[in-house]
């Protein structure tokens, strides 16, 4: 029984004959589907030579001029699944063929395979069919390119000429999902540094916008997924780009991915981003007051604060970009503007931002804005770590007993009490000014005692001056 390298020259052999007959061009397929069968083993693929891919070639181009007859006159449409079923298999037979054999890219590339390929989906296009055997040589043809493009620099650039931006366009718009996602895995596979900045031009941003609208629909695709977190977030430039032309559903799609990113550590925010995303909070933190009325609890503006506020303290509550958001004087400010206009809002009338507390095993409440005020308090903690100028600018804005104010529970803000007690902590940390601040409001009645003393602290009478000192803990405690 021969080998599988000596079985693939007879195979090439018959594939010659058999294309040399034009009229019986669909009789290939058997023999074709034999030698794509073979290529799933290294040795096979590693044997292969040219002879046979312009065997592959000759057959595509043969197929593209019946397409393209049929794309002229569409009563011909119904003798081409013989044809789109070749196709198929010879799409499956390069793809194979490529996979991890540098050698067999390079020919296929300089034999102009991947030129061919490209011609036929701007056919397949023109054709705008969802018969079945369409879809399946696009599908085929999208998985070759991908493989073909796969550790092999020069073909990556073959492609990315041929095929950006249209192609990707197209296919990343296709109403077939596996067409989408595999033109996205073909886009990851050719994206570098230097193609992310053409993606920046205001002619080409359509691409990634397709990439969000592409994301939005297929959940599951994975290659959709890494163009998001491994190209398009790590590129400033190109998200603040894209951030001005997404809707605010988009916008907040875009933030919760950064969100989880952040939040898995697999993502390093960039001091730029750290900035412009500072930048879009303070622009519209005040839209999040629409949320205290009913009719508008859905609205997309203040959806956007919610989750930018949510991304801030993430990234604040990592050592390697807080020290970029203390510097931001303006941050804190409008954090601490927003507690203060959300409290007030929340004391004038019922709604989202009043403070309540029910008896136990009540459902959780489902709003947008549960936690803002919660999250505002845990960001104000986090800008004032150890930071001096900031603990200062918290006290010259009245913010401390603002903070104070929203020590209880709270059933519209979990963990509130526990935020706050951990602000206060870091704003009195090593600051006697708010230290003596909190103690004469605890004298004056001002400051609720049981919160110090969660913080485990009291106040103490020094002659004519009040000290605010941890409580020490007795030998049996």
């Amino acid at each position: 029984m021969a080998s599988a390298e000596e079985a693939l020259p007879a195979l090439v052999l018959e594939l010659s004959a058999q294309e040399a007959q034009a009229a019986s061009l669909p009789c290939c397929l058997a023999t074709v589907r034999e030698i794509t069968a073979l290529f799933r083993d290294a040795a096979p693929r590693e044997a292969a030579d040219e002879n046979l891919f312009r065997k592959l070639l000759q057959i595509l181009k043969k197929a593209s001029r019946e397409i393209d007859g049929a794309c002229q006159d569409v009563s011909t449409l119904s003798h081409l699944d013989s044809y789109l079923l070749l196709l198929s298999e010879c799409f499956r037979c390069l793809r194979n063929a490529s996979v991890q054999c540098i050698n067999n890219q390079n020919i296929m590339r300089n034999l102009g395979l991947i030129d061919e390929s490209v011609h036929l989906f701007q056919l397949f296009q023109k054709l705008d069919s969802d018969v079945e055997s369409l879809l399946t040589a696009f599908r085929c043809g999208l998985q070759f390119l991908g493989n073909v493009a796969t550790g092999n620099s020069e073909s990556q650039n073959t492609i990315w000429k041929l095929a950006f931006p249209s192609l990707f366009l197209n296919c990343l718009n296709h109403q077939d999902e596996k067409i989408v996602g595999y033109s996205c895995m073909v886009l990851a596979t050719c994206l570098n540094p230097e193609r992310m900045k053409e993606l920046q031009d205001e002619n080409n941003l359509n691409v990634v916008l397709a990439v969000l609208k592409a994301y939005r629909r297929h959940l599951e695709s994975e290659w959709v997924f890494l163009i998001v977190t491994n190209h398009l977030l790590k590129c400033p430039e190109l998200v603040k780009a894209m951030y001005a032309k997404l809707s605010n559903q988009e916008r907040t799609m875009v933030l919760e991915i950064i969100l989880s990113e952040v939040d898995g550590n697999n993502l390093v925010i960039s001091e730029e981003m750290v900035k412009f995303l500072s930048s879009c909070f303070q622009e519209k933190c005040q839209t999040v007051l629409t949320l205290a009325s009913t009719v508008n609890n859905d609205n997309e503006e203040a959806l956007v604060t919610v989750r930018l506020l949510d991304v801030l303290c993430e990234i604040t509550s990592n050592d390697g970009q807080l020290e970029c958001l203390q510097s931001c004087p303006d941050l804190l400010e409008a954090a601490i503007t927003i507690l203060r206009l959300t409290h007030l809002s929340g004391k004038q009338t019922t709604n989202i931002f009043t403070t309540t507390h029910s008896a136990r095993g009540q459902e959780p409440i489902s709003h947008p804005a549960v936690g803002f005020k919660s999250h505002l308090i845990r960001l104000i903690g986090n800008l004032c770590y150890m930071n001096k100028t900031n603990q200062d600018k918290v006290y010259e804005l009245d913010g401390i007993p603002l903070i104070l104010d929203n020590c209880s529970i709270d059933d519209n803000n979990p963990f509130v009490s526990q935020w706050a007690v951990y602000t206060i902590r870091n704003l009195t940390e090593q600051n006697e000014r708010n230290q003596k601040l909190i103690a004469e409001m605890e004298q004056q009645g001002l400051s609720d005692n049981s919160v110090l003393e969660s913080m485990g602290m009291k106040v103490e009478h020094h002659g004519q001056k009040l000290i605010l000192k941890s409580i020490g803990k007795t030998p049996d405690e």
